[in-house]
């Protein structure tokens, strides 16, 4: 069986944890990913006291929904190329706190945003700072025994498999592996997303799902929000080409409906559109 998850921003914004997880189970999903986005609002679980921690556990343990992966987007505000040497130390302290929450819960993997920087303009030196810290926070996740993993991005810095794995032989750690967007590998029109994924199926860890529409000269791509079956997005070929690479890992379906009139039935139609397909690919779900 394949286990399937839901991200945390699919479900609505302003419930608890125990009532999150038990809608997620009630939906069918296995577990939950984590948001720790640039909000300070989210940012703040960082410093979640003992008794905050030990609630969650507990919630898991009782709703018996898992949560598997942490998605850590906060290095978008803060990111570790950043030519702001208290940018690249906040950077690195978030990573530290967000290995030793991962560490008290119990969660596997934190996914890295493949940025070098975002609100800052790129050059060879953003991109030697990001490899630097990288560096210092794949030590840091291994003495925990936490999975770091770098996301495919919307943003040309890591975009692809092959651009992960650029970064990989300069960071050479079993800590450090790949979590590709289907969608967002799919929207680059220089990527073959079969390619892609055979070129890094000995790192992937886990697999987002969702549908984009492709980058174009005259147009920059959608990468969020585009309604399932709307977008460009070949999830069958993508899904039988995993399956035939022999990938059992994870699948999350990656929304953004958490401040949507009615988030459930949104979250059950994206289900609904994705298990057959999920299925015909040769996945029990």
């Amino acid at each position: 069986m394949t286990s399937l998850g839901i991200y945390e921003k699919a479900l609505p914004k302003h419930i608890t944890w125990i009532e999150r997880l038990n809608m997620a189970k009630e939906l069918g999903f296995d577990f939950v990913e984590m948001s720790i986005d640039e909000t300070d609002e989210r940012l703040a679980r960082l410093d979640w006291t003992t008794k905050e921690r030990q609630e969650l556990v507990q919630a898991i343990q009782t709703s018996g929904v898992n949560i598997f992966s942490i998605c850590l987007s906060g290095h978008r505000r803060y990111p570790f190329g950043s030519l702001d040497k208290s940018i690249r130390e906040k950077a690195l302290e978030i990573m530290k706190k967000a290995i030793d929450l991962a560490s008290d819960l119990g969660v596997r993997n934190i996914q890295l945003a493949g940025y070098d920087v975002y609100y800052e303009e790129k050059s060879p030196l953003t991109r030697e700072y990001f490899i630097e810290n990288l560096k210092i926070a794949v030590n840091m996740a291994a003495a925990k025994q936490v999975m770091l993993s770098i996301e495919i991005m919307d943003d040309p810095f890591i975009n692809s498999i092959t651009k992960f794995n650029q970064i990989k032989k300069q960071v050479p750690s079993p800590w450090l592996q790949v979590y590709p967007d289907i969608g967002n590998i799919s929207a680059w029109p220089e990527n073959n997303l079969n390619v892609e994924l055979e070129r890094g199926i000995d790192s992937i860890v886990a697999v987002h799902l969702k549908d984009t529409q492709n980058v174009t000269a005259t147009f920059p791509g959608k990468f969020k929000e585009v309604p399932w079956g709307q977008g460009d997005v070949d999830f069958l070929g993508a899904l039988k080409t995993l399956k035939r690479l022999g990938y059992e890992g994870t699948f999350l379906l990656e929304m953004w409906s958490e401040t949507s009139d009615n988030p459930y039935e949104e979250i059950k139609g994206a289900k609904e559109f994705m298990l057959p397909i999920l299925k015909e690919a040769g996945y029990r779900v």
